[in-house]
C-alpha cells in the first residue's frame, strides 16, 4: 500500500485546478466515491475534487447571488432541521451553503463550468475570500498509509460486530488505576466540585455507541454529515465522547474515565465508520455545532493540508459567538507541523503527553496552544467490548473539551475567546519547548 502523501504547506490551488481529472466531483458525491476516486488516480495529492468557498464578512448573500447566478442548483443548510445536512440527500445540488460559518462547498465540476477559477485569493469587489481545494481528513489516530480508513472498512466493521479479535489499544483490558485514569488525575479533575451542568458539548468524530450502558439515561443530539447512521462501527468517536463526557462513577471496578459527565452531549458524525471524510463534512458538522450553541466543539481529527480559510471563518465565528473549538495537533511526530484544522490561528491546537508528562513521540509540533494526556488513555469503546484503551492528541483533545466544559460552568461570562484564556492561563507549566506543549497541561477548575 502506498504512503500517504504530504501536502507542501505552501500549497496553492491553480487556476487550471477545476479542469484536472478530480473536478467531477459534485456536492453529493460520498466519501468512499472520492476515496475510490483518489486511489485509482494515485499521485501526491489529498485533494477531493471538491473546493472551498470562503465568503468575505457580511457579503454571504452576494456570493451566494453570484453562484446562483453561474446557474449552480445551491443547498442550503438552514433547509435541514437544526441544520443538519443530510450530504447524502443532497442530490444534484451543485454546492452547499453553511451559514452559520460564511462558507460554501461547490462541485468542482460545477466550479469548472463558471466563470470562477480556484485560485489562493480574490481581491477586487468580490464577496468572495477565497476558493480553495477540499481535502481528505482522517481519525486522528489514522495517520500512516494513504486512505488506510476507507481500505479497512470491512476489518473495521467486523471487529466491531465481535468477528474478529480487537486490536491492542482497543483490548478490553483491565485499569491499572483504580478510583480515575492518570489522565484524570494528571488533569486534576476528580478534586473539581464541576460537572459540566448546563454546557453543551459536541464532539465531531465517528459517531457513538448510543447504546453504551454507561451511558444510560443520557441524552445525546446527534447527526450524521456521512451518510452513515450515527452509531460508531470504528470505536473512535466512543472513546472520545467518554473522556471528555463519561460517567462519574462507571459500574463496578472501571475507572472514573469521563469529565463533564451531566453536560449535553451533541454527537456530530462527521468521519465515517472506516475513520475517514472529507472538509466539507467536517464544516457541515461545524456549521450545526455552531447554530446549535455548543459551548464546546471537540475535533480528534485531522489532515494535511495548508491553513484553510474556510476552518479559520468557522473557528472565528465560534469565538464571536461565545464557542470554542479544540482539535487534535496529529500524530505525525514532532518533525511535522500541526495538521489541520488545528493549525488554524482560531482553533485550539491540543497536543499529546504521556504520564510522565512529557510529550509524546506521536505528537505533532509547531501551532500548539496547549497539552493534556494522550498516552494509554482508558476510556468507553462500542459494545461488546466496551473498554479500551487508546493513544494519539485524539485522546488528548477531549480532555481539553471535558475540562473546558468545567470551566464554562463555572462562571457564564467563559465563553469564547475568555474560555479559551483561561485554559491557558490555569494551565499547569511544563519544562518543555511551546511548539511542543503550549502553555502546559490543561487543568480542571
Amino acid at each position: 500500500m502506498a504512503k500517504k502523501p504530504t501536502t507542501p504547506r505552501n500549497a496553492r490551488p491553480t487556476a487550471s485546478a477545476a479542469a484536472t481529472p478530480m473536478a467531477a466531483m459534485s456536492a453529493g458525491s460520498s466519501i468512499d466515491a472520492m476515496l475510490q476516486a483518489a486511489q485509482e488516480r494515485g499521485g501526491d495529492s489529498l485533494e477531493t475534487g471538491r473546493f472551498l468557498v470562503t465568503f468575505k464578512e457580511g457579503a454571504m448573500e452576494e456570493g451566494v447571488k453570484a453562484l446562483r447566478g453561474q446557474a449552480m442548483r445551491m443547498a442550503d443548510a438552514r433547509d435541514f432541521g437544526g441544520q443538519a445536512v443530510e450530504m447524502d440527500a443532497l442530490g444534484d445540488a451543485d454546492a452547499v451553503l453553511f451559514p452559520e460559518i460564511n462558507v460554501a462547498l461547490v462541485g468542482g465540476d460545477a466550479l469548472g463550468a463558471s466563470a470562477f477559477s480556484a485560485s489562493s485569493e480574490l481581491g477586487g469587489d468580490s464577496p468572495m475570500q477565497v476558493i480553495e481545494p477540499e481535502y481528505f481528513v482522517f481519525a486522528d489516530g489514522a495517520s500512516g498509509d494513504y486512505l488506510r480508513g476507507f481500505l479497512s472498512a470491512a476489518e473495521a466493521i467486523a471487529r466491531d460486530l465481535g468477528e474478529l479479535p480487537a486490536r491492542p489499544d482497543d483490548a478490553d483490558t483491565e485499569a491499572q488505576v483504580l478510583g480515575a485514569t492518570w489522565g484524570l488525575n494528571a488533569c486534576r479533575v476528580p478534586p473539581s466540585l464541576r460537572n459540566g451542568l448546563g454546557i453543551r458539548v459536541a464532539v465531531l468524530d465517528t459517531g457513538m455507541d448510543l447504546g453504551h450502558p454507561d451511558f444510560a439515561g443520557r441524552a445525546f443530539v446527534s447527526a450524521s454529515f456521512v451518510g452513515q447512521p450515527v452509531q460508531d462501527l470504528h470505536s473512535h468517536g466512543t472513546h472520545c465522547i467518554g473522556t471528555a463526557c463519561g460517567p462519574q462513577a462507571p459500574a463496578g471496578n472501571t475507572p472514573r474515565y469521563g469529565i463533564a459527565f451531566r453536560s449535553t452531549i451533541y454527537v456530530g458524525k462527521v468521519l465515517s465508520n472506516t475513520g475517514s471524510s472529507v472538509g466539507g463534512s467536517v464544516l457541515a458538522g461545524m456549521n450545526w455545532a455552531i447554530a446549535n450553541n455548543c459551548q464546546v466543539i471537540s475535533m480528534s481529527l485531522g489532515g494535511a493540508s495548508p491553513v484553510q480559510a474556510a476552518y479559520t471563518n468557522a473557528g472565528a465565528q465560534a469565538l464571536q459567538r461565545g464557542l470554542l473549538i479544540v482539535a487534535a495537533a496529529g500524530n505525525a511526530g514532532p518533525g511535522v507541523a500541526t495538521l489541520a484544522p488545528a493549525n488554524s490561528p482560531t482553533i485550539m491546537a491540543v497536543a499529546s503527553l504521556d504520564n510522565n508528562l512529557a510529550p509524546s513521540a506521536f505528537s505533532c509540533a509547531g501551532k500548539i496552544e496547549i497539552a493534556a494526556p494522550g498516552r494509554d488513555i482508558y476510556s468507553s469503546v462500542p459494545r461488546p467490548t466496551r473498554y479500551g484503551f487508546k493513544s494519539g492528541t485524539s485522546m488528548a483533545t477531549p480532555h481539553v473539551a471535558g475540562c473546558a466544559a468545567l470551566w464554562a460552568q463555572s462562571s457564564p461570562a467563559l465563553r469564547g475567546q475568555a474560555l479559551w484564556n483561561r485554559l491557558l492561563a490555569t494551565a499547569r507549566a511544563l519544562p518543555h519547548p511551546a511548539a511542543r506543549v503550549g502553555r502546559g497541561l490543561v487543568q480542571a477548575p
